[in-house]
């Protein structure tokens, strides 16, 4: 409890002080963390901000949900928690971009209150490079136009759900509540290389291949790569059509965590858990993580259409992998589709409709599938004030005879409110 209140004290005397010096502002080729931030994916190489000396630029995100959802198993299987309605815990993140250099940013995110950890902890962290001026070694146009660098330990770039998806606290993004029931998001250390040039992209990158770094095991840990290719354009002043395909692969990992990476929580608590169930040992209740902690190779294609107000976002992913224990590669397969309807001049008001499903083998050989349906709409109500509400319906089908699963589903209504700067 002191280090939470100390902890408190200082970010509120940095706050201050930073917005006293006026410099809660824009940031180079950074993502804005309210409405703006909207489909934005990776940063542009626009540089619509000046650069004039080192800022520091303090924000944060904040959000709470009422959940009221019921579930249930089939006869004989292990007892479910007894759930009601009420409200989950309140999360947070603080947000910190300091502008090192021109074309220089360095990001770190930090979460104060999460569903899984009671205390204060460090999401990531990483430096961005998008001009050499600095170096002073001359005309560095070929990389000022087209390149961006990221190096630390970060959020890594696959796919295109992960721009998406809620965050912890950060639920700015995601016109729904919940996230894909397998996430794919983590944090791993290393560096990518972004290429943009009207409309193409790509982008390599090499990581550890883990949630954090490590020194033992060595014949255990693999280097993973990552690779992004695709198209980013607006055909015309009303359609933006973007298409792009990813890999992650590694041939080996201590624990590779790109299904499990979140060490956040979902936002569905407690539901198909037993009795005697926590909201933070089951942080991810209602998703799936296949269990590909060794070498796994995963790949996804995600188009994006806007017309107008009008969105529509694809995730069609395989994942190949399996854990240290098991002889034979295991497949599972997801299919995303997502339909958002924005209204009014400033786009504040949306509807949101969401199919997902995933298929694939358990670990024991038994093939399986979870589907998931998600309708529901928003309002923001300023462009840092967003409200959420969502009807959730999920269904666990072909479990064992035993398993909590058997027979399984959850459905009911959630709330979720945000706020972001």
């Amino acid at each position: 409890m002191k280090k939470q209140i100390l902890t408190l004290i200082a970010i509120a005397g940095l706050s201050s002080t930073v917005m006293a010096q006026g410099l809660q502002r824009d940031m180079q080729f950074w993502r804005s963390y309210d409405q703006r931030g909207i489909n934005v994916f990776e940063t542009g190489k626009a540089d619509t901000v000046a650069y004039d000396g080192i800022k520091v630029r303090v924000g944060g995100h904040f959000t709470q949900q009422f959940q009221s959802l019921s579930h249930s198993n089939a006869a004989g299987s292990p007892e479910l928690i007894e759930i009601g309605a009420g409200t989950n815990l309140a999360t947070a993140n603080l947000n910190i971009d300091v502008a090192l250099a021109d074309g220089v940013r360095l990001n770190l995110v930090t979460y104060l209150s999460s569903r899984h950890h009671p205390e204060t902890w460090v999401k990531g962290g990483f430096l961005q490079v998008d001009k050499l001026s600095f170096l002073n070694i001359g005309n560095t146009d070929w990389f000022d136009k087209y390149l961006t660098v990221r190096v630390g330990h970060m959020e890594i770039n696959y796919g295109d759900a992960h721009f998406r998806r809620s965050d912890n606290g950060n639920a700015m993004y995601n016109p729904f509540i919940g996230n894909y029931i397998m996430d794919a998001f983590t944090t791993e250390v290393g560096g990518e290389v972004f290429f943009q040039n009207n409309g193409f992209l790509a982008m390599v990158g090499v990581t550890g291949g883990e949630i954090q770094g490590g020194i033992t095991r060595p014949d255990d840990r693999k280097l993973n790569f990552i690779g992004k290719l695709g198209y980013d354009k607006y055909v015309s002043d009303d359609v933006r059509v973007r298409l792009t395909g990813s890999v992650y692969t590694t041939k080996g990992s201590a624990r590779n965590t790109l299904w499990g990476g979140d060490r956040a929580g979902s936002r569905y608590y407690l539901v198909m858990d037993p009795v005697g169930a926590s909201t933070a040992a089951n942080f991810t209740s209602g998703r799936f993580n296949p269990g590909q902690t060794d070498n796994i190779t995963a790949m996804v294609l995600n188009p994006f259409v806007k017309i107008k107000g009008l969105e529509l976002f694809g995730n069609f992913e395989q994942s190949k992998g399996r854990a240290a224990n098991e002889q034979a590669d295991r497949k599972w397969n997801q299919l995303g589709a997502d339909a958002v309807y924005r209204l009014g001049v400033k786009e504040n008001v949306y509807l949101a409709a969401r199919y997902n499903k995933v298929s694939g083998e358990l670990a024991g050989g038994r093939d399986v599938s979870i589907d998931r349906v998600q309708i529901g709409g928003g309002w923001f109500v300023t462009k840092n004030i967003l409200a959420k509400v969502e009807y959730v319906s999920q269904n666990y089908n072909d479990f064992a005879a035993g398993d909590i699963r058997n027979g399984g589903k959850f459905n009911g209504l959630m709330i979720e409110g945000v706020i972001g700067f």
